[in-house]
């Protein structure tokens, strides 16, 4: 599913304009974002939660020049789905 049909859906589950709709999802969007990238927690009861993970500072290589690099430390946007959703995604693709 693409953005635009999910405000597509919203849009007619709704009642609100596509357009309206539109912003909204882009400043959901925008404020989880945001929101991770201050190193802060996004908490959506029933849905899950987004949030930064830490990723430890590695050795990787370049196979083409046959080198080790260091790969450093950093954080990447990470998504932990709740039980609920889960158990509901489990119970719907048997």
């Amino acid at each position: 599913m693409t953005k635009a049909e999910l405000v597509s859906k919203i849009a007619i589950k709704t009642g609100i304009e596509k357009l309206t709709t539109l912003a909204v999802v882009e400043s959901m969007m925008s404020e989880i974002k945001d929101s991770i990238s201050i190193n802060e927690a996004v908490f959506l009861r029933g849905f899950g939660t987004f949030k930064p993970k830490k990723r430890a500072e590695k050795t990787g290589r370049n196979i083409k020049k046959n080198t080790i690099i260091i790969i450093p430390a950093h954080h990447i946007p990470a998504f932990k789905p709740a039980k609920i959703f889960v158990q509901a995604v489990k119970n719907n693709l048997k």
